[in-house]
């Protein structure tokens, strides 16, 4: 069987990627947690020892297949396409699979001002930092204006209800930007709020949220707008 190491269920971003993609597409997996702890990213961080232990990047989500580690969410999503055909886990046509493949290297390699204002925090209401983060960040606001644009032109084109029509690697590479806009409260169309909920119902995507509300853990590295109560 598959074995996926992800990272904290409320904070980790990366890890939900993969972990949606799987568990939306129902491919069996075994799930390995290791928690980010109190200082994760120092080399000597119980963390980093055991990510690196399966992969030499030190850095999750890693996916093993019988011994062979693939990391990176791009490349994890990529094999997991390759090994399971059937799931159809890309678009069909050659050019929606094109355009999909962009836009998640796009969200692989962008949105760099909304990822570091806003990180993803299932559990917490942040909303009233969402107002002053739009309220004082063009660049935030300008990523999302990105997203709005094209998200409404994916729907549009593909007649919804997700990206490019079912389920692909595309919505789970944008399921935790639903998170960030979701809890932050900020300012979107009607029609991509619509789109939010819908990712929010989807089985796989609902099932990594309970369990991030599940965990309970308080990461001082990744709340940079809260203390510990």
């Amino acid at each position: 069987m598959l074995k996926l190491y992800i990272a904290n269920k409320n904070y980790s971003s990366w890890s939900m990627r993969p972990w949606v993609l799987l568990k939306q597409a129902g491919i069996p997996f075994e799930e390995v947690m290791v928690r980010f702890g109190a200082d994760p990213f120092t080399a000597t961080s119980s963390f980093k020892q055991a990510v690196l232990a399966v992969s030499p990047g030190g850095r999750v989500p890693v996916l093993v297949d019988d011994g062979f580690a693939v990391w990176d969410t791009l490349a994890i999503a990529e094999y997991v396409a390759e090994k399971f055909p059937a799931k159809q886990l890309w678009p069909q046509d050659v050019q929606a699979r094109a355009r999909a493949r962009s836009v998640c290297a796009e969200m692989h390699s962008g949105f760099g001002a909304l990822r570091s204002a806003c990180p993803m925090n299932i559990e917490a209401d942040l909303s009233q930092t969402g107002t002053i983060v739009w309220r004082d960040q063009p660049a935030v606001r300008s990523d999302v204006q990105r997203i709005v644009t094209m998200w409404t032109e994916l729907l549009a084109q593909h007649k919804g209800p997700l990206l490019f029509g079912g389920f692909s690697i595309a919505d789970a590479y944008f399921a935790p930007v639903c998170m960030r806009l979701k809890n932050y409260g900020l300012p979107v169309p009607a029609p991509i709020t619509d789109y939010i909920g819908r990712v929010c119902a989807l089985p796989g995507v609902k099932a990594w949220m309970d369990e991030a509300l599940a965990e309970k853990d308080f990461v001082v590295a990744d709340e940079p707008y809260r203390v510990a109560r």
